[in-house]
């Protein structure tokens, strides 16, 4: 079974970076495709990006040139660079893969 464990959230600035990991566990890391979703308040979770076992990856269109998702196979982590971050991404991230998902980490965007 799939474990997931996040880490990296926190508050910060407009304008300011973060970096998510997503540690994964009891699966063959790189077979799968992974994915970062995220949840507001009141809305539903949304995908904000994906990476394939190929490497080929997918943005949502509002976080296309500011976030850059990765993976690296020899640590098992998949990772999501946030820059350029706006209030509107405050939520909690969630990693996901093979049908399983992470916990969550909050990220607040507040001046």
């Amino acid at each position: 079974q799939v474990q997931l464990v996040e880490s990296g959230g926190g508050s910060v600035q407009p304008g300011g970076s973060l970096r998510l990991s997503c540690a994964a566990s009891g699966s063959i890391f790189g077979i799968n495709a992974m994915g970062w979703y995220r949840q507001a308040p009141g809305k539903q979770r949304e995908l904000v990006a994906r990476i394939t076992s190929g490497g080929t990856t997918n943005y949502a269109l509002s976080v296309k040139g500011r976030f850059t998702i990765s993976r690296d196979n020899v640590k098992n982590t998949m990772y999501l660079q946030m820059n350029s971050l706006k209030p509107e991404d405050t939520a909690v991230y969630y990693c996901y893969e093979g049908g399983e998902w992470g916990q969550g980490t909050q990220v607040t965007v507040s001046s």
